[in-house]
């Protein structure tokens, strides 16, 4: 499954909130700022980078017109690309890139505070705990620009702190 795909058959399906719809939780210093963790990252810039000269260069090559339109590049630029308009919350945005919900999950069924509060329930309704294969989903060969990727390299690169949760 690429980055960002809806919950494949059997899995908790939900919509994308976008980051938007983390931050309101994930910005306070209880939770560690979070949010402006990820939005100072490279992930938060991987829609935007597809606009940049290199990546049209790069899209040119492999013959592609526009990056931020070809599925072989948003499947990894931007969460849930692939999802239909129904599951999109009002909160989504492409803009956004590579945004928690790539990692984390679609977050509408486990977003909410009650939820959240307690791990285990979080993961029972969505909640993903990322490791190496969720990043190498993308961080990959197929990737025109792939640099061998070390994982626990990049998981300092993006450490952000975790609330404490039952559980």
């Amino acid at each position: 499954m690429a980055q960002g795909q809806a919950a494949p058959a059997g899995k908790v399906s939900a919509k994308f909130v976008g980051a938007k719809g983390c931050k309101t939780c994930h910005n306070t210093a209880a939770s560690g700022k979070q949010y402006d963790i990820w939005f100072a990252s490279k992930h938060s810039k991987a829609y935007a980078a597809l606009a940049t000269p290199e990546a049209k260069k790069i899209a040119t090559e492999k013959g592609i017109a526009d990056p931020q339109k070809d599925p072989k590049c948003l499947k990894c630029h931007v969460t849930g690309y692939d999802a239909t308009k129904e599951m999109l919350a009002l909160t989504y945005s492409v803009e956004d890139g590579v945004s928690c919900e790539s990692c984390h999950g679609a977050g509408e069924k486990y977003k909410a505070m009650n939820i959240m509060k307690d791990k285990k329930l979080a993961m029972e309704n969505g909640l993903i705990m990322p490791d190496e294969k969720t990043c190498t989903r993308c961080h990959n060969s197929e990737s025109p620009t792939y640099k061998a990727f070390k994982f626990e390299e990049a998981k300092k690169l993006i450490a952000h702190p975790k609330p404490k949760a039952q559980g």
